[in-house]
């Protein structure tokens, strides 16, 4: 029995499918097929039910995965404990984050974290947060920075801020000079939307509950179209396709004037999101989180709620 054998399982266990489980390990799928079958002959039971579109787990292997997965984590600690001695702030921090808030927070968050803790450089990886929460189960990454709500997954969080969004529309849009927007008027625009995986994709739907009804009946919306990032969609809203919905801190501190966008508060309620920092139970390194949460702190993030540094702590029990 290998560490790579339980992390195959737990992988099969998650997508319920061979070929997307060898996709998230990068193996091939005669590959982990034939080490799960090997670990399912020294066992002596069958953990998984083939046959179908889906892959079951049997009662004795659902058992197996979840102490597969403790296994996991505790080997990971290990690892972790080996590497940084007895300075939790020594060594490197691996730190994920989702692809609509890296781009915007990482700028200020990675000086901010050289000068409180220059020895704990920051790994950083950006992924989707349903990935994230895997590499956090599996050890792969030590913490991440997402947006609620997450995945059942037994982790610690710990909110950071909540941040407002805004609607951009074309310079030459009718709103392009509103103070305020009504969230129900969207039904009416051509919407640009990230595609699916993205979780502010499904935030963004959470305002326009519309949208997300478009693919089985027109009501009362004209179109939406996906973009692969933020940015892309940005440009696709100065190109004047139409108009979109963005996080407060992916809105310029200073917009041009003569630019090709403009940005308008949504009317109260403001819908927004809950930024938050997740970690294992097991973690050992506390001090380390406690670290890159205080580096969050004093990015100096505009419009965006903070919670102080104790009641972050009280939410996170």
């Amino acid at each position: 029995m290998t560490l790579t054998e339980l992390k195959y399982i737990v992988a099969v266990a998650r997508e319920r499918h061979f070929g997307r489980a060898a996709e998230a390990c990068f193996v091939s799928q005669p590959t982990l097929s034939v080490a799960i079958r090997k670990l399912e002959d020294e066992l002596g039971v069958t953990l998984f039910e083939r046959g179908g579109s889906e892959v079951g787990v049997t009662p004795i292997g659902q058992r197996i995965v979840v102490q597969a997965q403790k296994v996991l984590e505790e080997s990971a600690n290990l690892k972790e404990i080996a590497r940084q001695g007895h300075d939790p702030l020594a060594g490197p921090l691996r730190v994920g984050v989702i692809h609509t808030i890296g781009p915007y927070l990482l700028p200020r968050l990675v000086p901010a974290q050289i000068a409180r803790t220059p020895q704990m450089p920051l790994l950083l990886q950006e992924n989707f947060t349903v990935r994230l929460v895997e590499l956090l189960r599996q050890g792969e990454i030590d913490c991440a920075i997402m947006a609620l709500p997450l995945p059942e997954a037994g982790l610690v969080v710990r909110p950071l801020y909540d941040e407002p969004f805004m609607v951009a529309v074309p310079k030459s849009h009718q709103w392009a000079k509103e103070e305020t927007i009504d969230a129900q008027a969207l039904k009416q625009e051509t919407m640009l939307l990230l595609g699916s995986g993205h979780c502010f994709r499904d935030q963004v739907l959470e305002v326009c509950p519309e949208l997300s009804r478009f693919s089985a009946a027109n009501d009362g919306i004209q179109r939406t179209f996906e973009g692969s990032s933020l940015e892309t969609i940005r440009h696709m809203v100065a190109a004047g396709i139409g108009v979109t919905v963005l996080p407060m801190t992916s809105v310029p501190r200073h917009v041009d004037p003569e630019g090709l966008l403009r940005y308008i508060p949504f009317r109260k309620p403001v819908p927004d999101r809950r930024v938050v920092l997740a970690w294992r139970k097991s973690f050992p390194r506390l001090a380390a989180i406690e670290a890159l949460s205080q580096a969050v702190f004093e990015c100096g993030l505009e419009n965006v709620t903070m919670l102080d540094t104790e009641e972050a702590a009280r939410q996170s029990d």
